[in-house]
């Protein structure tokens, strides 16, 4: 198509330059930049528009999916997940695997890629993306799956880019007892499912249906009171972390083991016994309990969600740890690290994937920290969380990135600020 008028549905041929943040890559038509799906950086490909545009259209960018590789590139691969391959109508393509047809080795030249940009573009240059490293197997890794049921009774994950169940006949990314209970799964209501498999290797289901969803979350409306959930226990080393079936946890086995160790490696030789210390969304313990394993004694963790504060406490309940429940901004606001900060202790960051923000940014930094590491799960939510750190003088000394999510755009960033 050449000219500029290009509605819905319309198809082009496409030179794909490069990846872009969020497993989409970047060409142009006639000088308007195109995201599309399904692409590699060097191919040719011809992808339909998935979003209504004309030549009145003052957007800046549009949107489209690959439907053919015209020339593909040396680095393609049969998709890992057959249903999510290009031979699919596009809008059949389970969501989740977004770099699945990308030769492994390269996901993560380009996840570095990503990442680089990202430090370049929002954290003020001057940083170098660290190798991205492979931290174990590469499918069949999942241990926690989120499945849908529509109106109609099919059970499946949605569609990519789209809220629009599409059934599927395994999971390949999932550990193999997940994919067999996924495959035995039938006759559910409407809503969601998650299947866990917690380390002791039974798959746990956790329904929740739509009309709980509703009953719990309208203004003023109050349905029958939630069950307690099912709780699991994991382990990093010697130590386990009890939580709820449902709970936050690293989804890739071997991740919380790594980041635990990633976090101790460059927090190692700052962390002093005598003072105060802070893990900031801090989970059920996790990285309280590295803190602990580097020498410190008076170790206070911050968490919202009221559950996850309450097993926090009790799995770290030898360590002497205080377990807080509070908004990690409130919680700052308030004062509540005490009036001298920590004011040579370590401060830990792991926030959600928005990041932390400026304003507890702001307030980490008027704690005068001796070191903080950040745990990042967004390679832009971090970059301009290190943007604001440099100004208030702290400078990123040492960055780590893991591929926690094979076949899929995320990755892990662990980095060490200091003065």
């Amino acid at each position: 198509m050449t000219d500029s008028h290009a509605s819905e549905g319309a198809l082009l041929d496409l030179d794909v330059t490069a990846i872009a943040h969020g497993g989409v890559f970047i060409a142009r038509h006639e000088g308007r930049v195109v995201f599309v799906s399904d692409a590699i950086p060097g191919e040719r490909v011809r992808a339909r528009l998935t979003e209504p545009a004309d030549a009145a259209d003052s957007r800046s960018f549009w949107r489209a999916e690959t439907v053919e590789v015209l020339e593909p590139s040396e680095h393609r691969r049969p998709h890992v997940w057959p249903e999510a391959d290009v031979a699919r109508a596009p809008e059949q393509r389970p969501g989740g695997a977004d770099l699945g047809h990308i030769a492994i080795a390269h996901q993560r030249v380009l996840k570095r890629q990503v990442l680089q940009e990202a430090l370049d573009r929002f954290a003020g240059g001057g940083i170098a993306a660290p190798e991205v490293v492979a931290t174990g197997a590469d499918e069949n890794w999942r241990t926690r799956v989120t499945l849908h049921v529509d109106d109609q009774g099919r059970i499946g994950p949605f569609a990519a880019r789209s809220h629009r169940v599409v059934p599927v006949a395994e999971h390949v990314l999932a550990r193999p007892a997940i994919d067999a209970a996924a495959r035995d799964l039938s006759g559910l209501p409407e809503g969601r499912i998650e299947l866990v498999e917690p380390a002791d290797g039974e798959v746990r289901r956790v329904l929740r249906t739509e009309a709980e969803r509703v009953a719990h979350g309208g203004r003023g409306r109050r349905g029958p009171r939630r069950p307690a959930p099912e709780t699991i226990v994991e382990r990093v080393g010697e130590r386990s972390f009890t939580l709820d079936a449902d709970g936050f946890w690293q989804i890739h086995p071997a991740a919380a083991p790594l980041l635990d160790g990633a976090v101790a490696e460059l927090l190692d030789g700052h962390v002093d016994p005598d003072v105060a210390h802070l893990d900031l969304y801090g989970g059920v313990g996790l990285f309280s309990a590295t803190l602990a394993r580097l020498g410190a004694h008076r170790i206070t963790t911050v968490e919202s969600a009221p559950r996850a504060t309450r097993h926090a406490a009790a799995n770290l309940r030898d360590l002497g740890v205080h377990a807080v429940t509070a908004r990690v901004d409130r919680f700052l606001r308030a004062g509540d690290a005490g009036p001298q900060g920590v004011g040579g202790g370590v401060v830990i960051l792991d926030p959600p994937r928005s990041g932390a923000g400026r304003a507890v940014v702001e307030d980490v930094a008027a704690l005068d920290p001796v070191a903080i590491a950040y745990v990042a799960c967004d390679p832009v939510a971090l970059a301009r969380d290190l943007a604001t750190f440099r100004g208030l003088g702290f400078e990123p000394r040492a960055l780590r990135a893991f591929d926690l999510f094979p076949h899929s755009h995320h990755l892990e960033t662990v980095a060490l600020l200091t003065r």
